[in-house]
């Protein structure tokens, strides 16, 4: 049984099925300069299809271990059953680990199971805003680089996630928030911002992936500028337990034209 994290003993509420249920869709994050799907990013949806939202607005505090958990093993489950060849973003919950060894047995367990290579799997932080302890977020990131996962710091330039954060954490990817990427190709701002950003990638050595790309032009724009891992609509929409056929002549036409620009 689980060590509680309330607790600090085996405790029931950390153990068991969750009281709803909830399924994976998958969206690509493409790589511009290759032409190709780079990997893919998991996100929680309803049976049906519904929000995120409306999945983790029934997660309580008492869940949250269980549904950390849960998120991961369905992830990697579902895209071993569709064949994924990429390597796959899970969005954890750093309040949900307790500690990085304990809490990741089931990630390690499944990734066994079903034949997943652990090299393959990125972990993105989400509600940043809400840790405050952040030697502890340092201790997860570290402890997950010395297994061989990759972590991502989600939505870098909005909000609580902000330069200050990089005082203390060291991720290999740095996931640009769609504020920052609206409208780039034509927002003389929102392009200083993103060359710094560019700038602090390179010196700090961290991959950047630009999201919420909903045009052609942002997209072309950020190419232009060195960021050609991107995400967004404009590619493809999350797909319930599916992943996105017929993307990769669509990609390789927009790096024909991203080339000869």
């Amino acid at each position: 049984m689980a060590r509680c994290a309330r607790h600090d003993h085996s405790c029931g509420r950390c153990e068991g099925p969750l009281p709803f249920d909830f399924t994976m869709a998958f969206q690509p994050i493409v790589d511009l300069e290759a032409g190709g799907i780079h990997s893919y990013e998991a996100l929680v949806r309803g049976r049906q299809g519904e929000s995120a939202g409306s999945v983790i607005g029934q997660v309580t505090d008492e869940l949250l271990y269980r549904f950390d958990q849960t998120c991961r093993v369905k992830a990697i489950e579902l895209a071993s059953r569709l064949e994924m060849r990429e390597p796959l973003s899970i969005n954890f919950m750093p309040n949900a680990v307790y500690e990085p060894e304990a809490c990741i047995q089931a990630t390690l367990e499944v990734c066994k199971r079903v034949g997943w290579p652990t090299e393959r799997i990125n972990f993105e932080i989400t509600e940043t805003e809400l840790v405050e302890d952040r030697q502890h977020l340092r201790g997860i990131i570290d402890a997950y680089r010395a297994m061989g996962f990759t972590t991502a710091l989600d939505d870098f330039g909005n909000g609580y996630a902000n330069l200050d954060l990089l005082t203390d954490l060291r991720p290999d990817i740095l996931k640009i928030d769609r504020e920052l990427v609206r409208e780039c190709d034509h927002d003389r701002r929102r392009q200083v911002l993103l060359k710094a950003v560019i700038g602090l990638a390179r010196e700090l050595e961290v991959k950047l992936v630009a999201e919420g790309i909903e045009r052609e032009e942002e997209a072309l724009w950020l190419h232009d500028h060195g960021i050609n891992l991107q995400q967004g609509f404009f590619f493809a929409r999350p797909a319930l337990e599916a992943l996105s056929p017929g993307l990769a002549s669509s990609l390789k036409a927009l790096r024909r034209k991203a080339s000869s620009a």
